[in-house]
């Protein structure tokens, strides 16, 4: 079980990595000097790309301890009006180890949205071949609206808005808060409670906290480093930030990797929905697995035992929340943690082990929970003040992005359609969301992304996040692009070492800039 989730934004959870201020965080933005009048369409951004970046050791100790240098970027609030007021964004470098042999910047996104990415150079060089990060300065940034880039704090205390609007079991009475039949009315009032404190706090900043937005701050950055071309590395929203970004300024774009991008034609509600039947189907592979072990882990001696024994602990934690390492598990949360387990097929061990535990304290068994267990425990019912923070920043992208369904009855019939193949899952991907209350439209419209652009894709043909048809309608949307399809179940691959030979792909083509001659399965 790996240390946090790989979630999304489409993805299961927001959790925001924990790091040191390494440039001044800007909450409120500021007006620009000079003076308030437009100034010619030419060079509406020029004061921003010619800008220096006064760049000094990162606070942030693993950071600061490989040597690496954090600065300021002052971006527009909003790209219409670049004389306005501007933001702040904290940003990273790491150096090219061998100058002689430097080919550009690498900038990186980790994904989310709402996740911070300053020290996102760090883990990647870690994971490139030596040659190939001698090559490159490794570029990291909190986006806008993020941990030291004005992060929001909107007073959130969960870490997702992700619960289960019920199985639709019971007698309807209750408030719901367990999952049950009343589980929708709880989960709306949530949504809408989420949107509310967001909006009550930074009504001036959210319209602006936008991938289209981000994508220009990239750009920026990348005039201010003195480029004039970036390679670019993002895993899942952040490959399809990359994606927009190759969209937006083709002409700017040098190398470009795409792990686990989602599609951007889905993004929104849709890639929501597809994530319920491919949790689902994550389920089944499970189960396949596990029947086979029954005499280990009791869960089932065939695929449908072990579902049907899933499906039965859901129902228990809605009628009663299972008691265990001091939390109280009820089932709007179970279904949730049931995602996060199973997102990795190499974690199949410790999702049933997570299971027979759960299963035991159901039963009244007394059980002291494993590391696996005591941390989904932890992430989803006690995760920490950053979790929120997290949260609001990944719904102010969401939800600025793009317009989603605001009727309570949309979301209502979506569940109940679902239900029938999407048991476990269904009740969780369509229900409501916050963006559902959010008070203002997108103020420009998604970008479509079509072009010819270079770009090397990874993605697994099992990912629970980012489905892997979404993988492939990208790929059709970029024709210059090279697909690398890892069969398994995995979100992100490079950075999880998942597969040599998907990893050996993605070092070749930052080092030579050549990609596969055709489409590759590994």
């Amino acid at each position: 079980m790996k240390t946090a989730p790989a979630l999304a934004t489409a993805l299961v959870l927001s959790a925001a990595t924990v790091l040191t201020a390494a440039a001044p965080a800007c909450p409120v933005p500021s007006r620009s000097p000079g003076s308030s009048a437009p100034p010619a369409a030419a060079d509406r951004l020029e004061r921003f790309h010619r800008q220096p970046l006064a760049w000094s050791p990162c606070r942030e100790p693993q950071l600061a301890a490989v040597g690496a240098e954090c600065a300021a970027l002052s971006v527009p609030l909003d790209y219409r009006e670049p004389w306005g007021r501007t933001l702040s964004l904290a940003v990273s470098r790491i150096r090219a180890a061998d100058p002689a042999k430097r080919r550009g910047v690498l900038q990186t996104n980790p994904g989310g949205p709402g996740d911070r990415g300053l020290d996102m150079p760090l883990a990647l060089r870690e994971q490139l071949a030596p040659g190939t990060a001698a090559a490159y300065d490794i570029i990291g940034m909190d986006p806008r609206g993020v941990g030291a880039s004005g992060g929001l704090d909107c007073g959130l205390t969960r870490g997702t808005w992700l619960r289960s609007a019920g199985s639709g079991t019971g007698d309807g009475s209750g408030t719901g808060e367990g999952g049950g039949r009343g589980g929708f009315e709880q989960a709306w009032r949530l949504a809408e409670a989420d949107a509310d404190a967001c909006w009550n706090k930074y009504p001036d900043v959210l319209p602006h906290l936008t991938t289209r937005n981000t994508a220009r701050d990239v750009d920026v950055l990348r005039a201010a480093l003195g480029e004039q071309r970036t390679s670019f590395f993002g895993q899942s929203y952040g490959a399809l930030l990359g994606a927009v970004y190759a969209q937006l300024f083709p002409q700017r774009v040098d190398r470009l990797v795409l792990d686990s991008a989602l599609d951007p034609a889905r993004y929104g509600i849709g890639a929501f929905q597809d994530m319920a039947g491919a949790n689902e189907r994550a389920l089944d592979d499970f189960a396949a697995w596990a029947a086979p072990r029954d005499a280990a882990y009791r869960l089932g001696a065939s695929p449908a035992a072990v579902r049907a024994t899933v499906e039965g602990l859901v129902r228990r934690a809605e009628a009663a929340p299972i008691a265990v390492d001091g939390f109280r598990l009820d089932g709007a949360r179970l279904p949730v943690l049931l995602a996060v387990c199973q997102s990795d097929d190499r974690d199949s061990a410790l999702c049933a082990d997570v299971l027979r535990q759960l299963l035991d304290a159901a039963d009244g068994k007394p059980v002291r929970a494993g590391a696996a267990l005591h941390q989904l425990l932890t992430l989803l019912l006690a995760p920490g003040p950053d979790a929120g923070a997290g949260l609001a920043s990944t719904l102010a992208v969401l939800c600025d992005d793009v317009a989603m369904p605001r009727s309570a009855g949309w979301y209502r019939d979506a569940v109940e359609h679902s239900r029938a193949t999407e048991p476990v899952f269904g009740p969780v991907y369509n229900a409501p969301v916050p963006c559902a209350s959010w008070r203002s439209a997108p103020l420009e419209p998604p970008v479509e992304v079509h072009n010819a652009v270079p770009a090397l894709q990874l993605h697994a043909t099992g990912d629970t996040h980012a489905v892997y048809q979404g993988a492939l309608a990208l790929h059709s949307r970029l024709p210059g692009s090279r697909l690398v399809t890892v069969p398994g179940r995995v979100h992100t691959l490079y950075l999880n070492a998942y597969d040599a030979c998907a990893n050996q792909a993605v070092d070749t083509y930052l080092s030579t800039g050549a990609l596969p001659v055709a489409d590759t399965v590994c």
